[in-house]
């Protein structure tokens, strides 16, 4: 639990310079991974109710980091994809991300870390 916190604690402070928070953070890369996506397809991934991911996309709006569309296969649905800003802010954020992480890392052997990410994925697979 320490080293979650630890990781959740660095990683907010790595997001605040870009004035975004983890929640949109996370939010981004949904949506840049399964984009264009409706937005219930986001509140899955975040595992968050469908009318709370509204607000977390509004402010990514607001700031020009997504933009809404029509979904064309279903009227009542709308999809958002990231804007040339999010994705560059995306890129941005992943590569600082990275490097946060080597640096906490960095103390392990390419063996401990070998055997830290075979357990995890293991973990995460049960889940």
């Amino acid at each position: 639990m320490e080293v979650a916190r630890t990781l959740r604690r660095r990683s907010a402070a790595m997001l605040e310079p870009w004035g975004i928070t983890p929640h949109e953070s996370r939010a981004l890369r949904v949506i840049g991974t399964h984009e264009p996506t409706r937005l219930g397809v986001v509140a899955q991934h975040l595992r968050i109710a469908p009318r709370s991911v509204t607000d977390v996309v509004d402010s990514l709006e607001s700031r020009e980091l997504v933009t809404r569309e029509p979904d064309p296969e279903d009227r009542r649905a709308t999809r958002v994809r990231l804007t040339a800003q999010g994705r560059s802010l995306l890129t941005d954020l992943d590569r600082e991300r990275r490097a946060d992480q080597e640096a906490y890392f960095a103390g392990l052997s390419d063996r401990d870390r070998a055997a830290l990410t075979r357990i995890l994925r293991r973990l995460v697979a049960e889940d």
